[in-house]
């Protein structure tokens, strides 16, 4: 049962759509402490 191994490609899919939202979000943390941080 290792999801790794699954061949549904609807997991990859939502693989893939769990790397893009993370990243998005880290860009939008960043953003805001830039922001908070800048004088």
């Amino acid at each position: 049962m290792s999801p790794v191994l699954d061949p549904n490609p609807q997991n990859g899919q939502k693989k893939l759509l769990i790397v893009l939202g993370s990243m998005l979000a880290i860009t939008v943390i960043i953003a805001v402490i830039a922001s908070i941080a800048s004088p």
